[in-house]
């Protein structure tokens, strides 16, 4: 039996177990689909035309592959008008795999399901030695110690590498005004920080710690 089924404005004559490249169909590799536009089925004496459907009719696939076709180049040009444009397009493709022809009223069989599910990922559980350590769990942020205003002259904070002059008001709104603070964040602090000010890691990849304990060391060798 074979079927003429139509889409992405084309048609295509199909069979069980032929494979067919159409334009982009929605949907993830191994997920099976439907193609209800079927205009001609059957096989010998018994074909049905459809109006233009074949009513009920459908056509049970798999997607095999997403992707794109050659590139083709698209070139305009007008004479005496200093005309040209040149373009390049590469058409989205879907890859089918017919599994089967379904007249009106009948179910995919148990063995085109299996094909369809045989191939999803199956999810198992992992290993206990493959379980994160508790150090490796996310750190619930904890606001650092602050303080209500500088002992004596603040620390010029912009000293530390990414840290500018609108990112210091920041930082002194939380109470933070000496690298002696800084230096003594915990990874609970630094969460707590990077969480409130959106840094996405800043502080880690910057190491901010490690350079204000650089500045209070450079300080006291003045001294």
């Amino acid at each position: 039996m074979f079927a003429v089924v139509k889409t992405g404005g084309k048609q295509y004559k199909v069979a069980a177990d032929d494979v067919i490249t159409v334009e982009r169909l929605s949907g993830d590799v191994d997920q099976g689909i439907m193609l209800d536009e079927v205009l001609m089925m059957g096989e010998g004496a018994d074909m049905e035309i459809g109006a233009p459907l074949v009513d009920g009719a459908r056509v049970s696939a798999q997607i095999v592959e997403q992707g794109r076709g050659d590139k083709i180049i698209v070139f305009k040009k007008k004479r005496r008008h200093n005309y040209r444009r040149k373009k390049g397009h590469r058409q989205d493709l879907t890859t089918l795999k017919i599994l089967e022809i379904l007249p009106k009223g009948a179910e995919p069989s148990k063995k085109a399901e299996a094909q369809t599910e045989e191939k999803k990922p199956k999810k198992t559980a992992k290993p206990a030695d493959d379980q994160p350590a508790a150090s490796d769990a996310a750190v619930e942020g904890v606001a650092p110690q602050s303080l209500e205003a500088p002992n004596g002259e603040p620390d010029d904070l912009s000293k530390i590498s990414g840290v500018g002059p609108k990112l210091v008001e920041k930082l002194n709104g939380f109470g933070i005004f000496h690298f002696s603070q800084i230096a003594e964040w915990t990874p609970e602090n630094v969460a707590w920080i990077d969480e409130n000010l959106q840094f996405k890691g800043r502080i880690e990849r910057d190491d901010w710690i490690e350079q204000a304990k650089q500045f209070m060391a450079d300080a006291n060798n003045e001294d």
